[in-house]
């Protein structure tokens, strides 16, 4: 028979475990996008909504009834800016973008920052040493990014000759993964 005293510390030494297990699992930490958790378990649109610095893309996105495939089963790479990167663009140019006459240059725009498969960042300075320092990457649009690395900065520059950098890599997705941009990028 277990002695009243040897029951009390069997039952201190289980809830310890249990809360032992419950701490570990509870110091699991995900990445921060826009003040909000990013889990590996959810696609990019259902992550991205959640981003307080990604509401003008997530906008952008519905306008050029892209939520669907961007919830697809992928991969996609996606370079995504943020509302600052789109504040960078002439004053009027997202509000114009949005319009319903405006849907196929504003498709054009979004799927220029996205790349078939994942790419993580280790990939991108793998395909940037590879090529000498630069990688050609194809986008879903149909052109090209052009990748390069500034130390351990990643930079992309695009169609027009502008550049935007990579300020948050390997935000894991299940479909894919996103990098955050501080510029967006014109095909």
């Amino acid at each position: 028979m277990i002695s009243t005293f040897k029951r009390g510390a069997l039952a201190a030494s289980i809830l310890l475990a249990v809360g032992g297990v419950a701490s570990a699992e509870a110091k699991v930490t995900y990445p921060m996008v826009g003040g909000a958790a990013m889990y590996p378990t959810k696609n990019i649109v259902e992550n991205a909504v959640n981003s307080a610095d990604h509401t003008t893309l997530v906008a952008a996105v519905k306008a050029a009834g892209l939520v669907d495939t961007l919830s697809g089963p992928g991969p996609f790479t996606v370079f995504a800016p943020t509302n600052a990167a789109f504040a960078k663009l002439p004053a009027g140019t997202v509000d114009t973008l949005v319009l319903p006459e405006n849907k196929g240059t504003l498709t054009s725009i979004l799927t220029y920052h996205v790349v078939p498969g994942k790419l993580s960042a280790k990939d991108l300075a793998a395909q940037i040493k590879k090529g000498g320092g630069k990688a050609t990457l194809t986008t879903a649009q149909g052109g090209t990014l052009t990748a390069t690395a500034k130390g351990k900065t990643i930079m992309l520059t695009d169609a027009k000759g502008g550049m935007s950098t990579i300020t948050q890599a390997d935000v894991n997705q299940s479909n894919g993964v996103i990098h955050v941009v501080d510029t967006v990028l014109m095909p």
